[in-house]
């Protein structure tokens, strides 16, 4: 089996279940972990284990609760989720959703490169009358080894590089977000000379992802060019790795995560902020 992209079809998905290298996984949230398996368990994609992406994909070892997992960590949570140097990684969520992208972000960043996501969800895959099931599926616990950790960058990192001429911010949560009206920190606002183009609008009105050749069109209309390096950030790495996956697809081969997003940045009273109107793409 070949996986030669990070964005699958259902029909692809559907032809490849009984494949024992396909590793199906749902990472839908609802808010809470039992509230979460409880739509899992309402009907899920054959084969497909249950992903609660703030226990498998997240540290459990910071004030920050949506940091990345350090590499001990992810040894630990990947292995225990049967992923393997062969495993062929296929995560989904809902239609429109960002968690799916979560999982491409932490198995990317440790260097697993055999991952996708299903364009469309699971709302796709319902509409096209696929088959579903409603049993929990067992995680066979495997052997993971987490390798290059460079999908990511730090607070400290990037305020450093404010004046770097190569880099470009990307704050891809709600407008009111960035302006700092809708405040989901002790301060509101976003991270100085950060340009806004929020994650919904990497998204067609059904859910699926634009082309290419479209997200490349709304980057560059933000002056984001290929050979620039790309730092995404939202509240909690989510939006942001949906983000990244959507910069990728376009053609930006340097596109990293901040990963503490503003809830670190907007909790540390030594890190600058910014409330001016929105600089967003048209």
């Amino acid at each position: 089996m070949t996986l030669s992209t990070r964005l699958v079809e259902t029909a692809w998905v559907d032809e490849h279940l009984e494949d024992p290298e396909l590793l199906i996984c749902d990472c839908r949230f609802a808010g809470t972990r039992e509230a979460s398996e409880a739509v899992y368990l309402a009907g899920h994609i054959p084969g497909a284990i249950h992903v609660y992406w703030l226990d498998a994909l997240c540290t459990a070892d910071t004030t920050v609760t949506t940091f990345l997992p350090t590499a001990a960590e992810a040894q630990r949570k990947l292995g225990a989720l049967g992923i393997t140097e062969g495993t062929y990684v296929v995560g989904y969520a809902e239609a429109g959703s960002p968690y799916a992208s979560r999982l491409w972000h932490v198995l990317s960043h440790f260097g697993h490169e055999r991952v996708a996501l299903l364009d469309g969800g699971i709302d796709k895959w319902l509409a096209e009358g696929r088959p579903v099931r409603r049993e929990r599926v067992p995680a066979a616990a495997a052997a993971f080894h987490p390798s290059t950790m460079n999908g990511t960058i730090t607070a400290g990192e990037l305020r450093r590089r404010f004046d770097d001429p190569k880099l470009r911010i990307l704050d891809v949560r709600s407008p009111a977000e960035y302006d700092g009206s809708d405040r989901r920190a002790a301060r509101g606002g976003h991270i100085p000379g950060a340009l806004l183009l929020p994650w919904q609008d990497d998204l067609r009105q059904d859910g699926t992802l634009r082309s290419p050749a479209e997200l490349r069109a709304r980057a560059e209309a933000l002056g984001i060019a290929p050979e620039h390096e790309v730092v995404t950030y939202c509240q909690g790495g989510v939006r942001a790795a949906h983000s990244a996956f959507a910069l990728s697809r376009a053609g930006y081969p340097n596109v990293r995560v901040y990963d503490g997003s503003w809830a670190e940045w907007g909790n540390e009273p030594h890190l600058p902020v910014e409330t001016a109107p929105e600089l967003a793409a048209t």
